[in-house]
């Protein structure tokens, strides 16, 4: 997975391959695609990586600017989606999250990890959208968290919101 990542950006610009960590430092750590069917974790990882470079510790890459890391960022984002297009479900749920994710930030509010954990474990599956309109809405990500441990359980779930509790600023 972290190789067709790594060389498709390489590929696609001299920058993405510039701002590339040194091997050394890279960091090949799952976060949330464990939740997800296998199919979906390339997608979903190269989505995560993205949120990361526009609002964490990146694992793979280290932009020098913050103009970079915002094109990166969402170069990321259209890649991840790309890997996931011949599901319409869930590219739909995959471009709720990045959506849901940016007023998050825009907001300063909390409730990312659980959008995160629930989108990865119900990936394509559908029956997010009361629960993603409570986060939107109310500020409550307890129905999210609430169907990621439903689906995955409390032991998965908890690695991951660990983890990326680990990433974001």
């Amino acid at each position: 997975m972290w190789d067709v990542l790594i060389d498709g950006a390489r590929r696609e610009s001299r920058l993405w391959a510039d701002a590339l960590l040194p091997r050394g430092e890279r960091e090949l750590v799952t976060v949330f695609s464990p939740l997800c069917e296998p199919r979906y974790a390339l997608g979903l990882e190269t989505i995560y990586e993205g949120y990361l470079v526009h609002y964490g510790r990146p694992r793979l890459f280290a932009p020098p600017d913050d103009d970079l890391a915002l094109l990166l960022g969402d170069y990321l984002y259209a890649h991840g989606l790309v890997h996931v297009a011949d599901d319409v479900a869930a590219v739909a749920d995959l471009a709720e999250l990045i959506s849901l994710c940016s007023q998050l930030r825009a907001e300063d509010a909390a409730g990312d990890g659980p959008l995160w954990a629930a989108t990865a474990a119900l990936l394509g599956r559908g029956g997010l959208d009361e629960a993603r309109s409570a986060l939107r809405l109310r500020g409550d990500p307890t129905a999210l968290e609430a169907a990621a441990r439903a689906a995955r359980g409390d032991e998965a779930i908890d690695r991951a919101l660990a983890a990326h509790a680990g990433r974001v600023r």
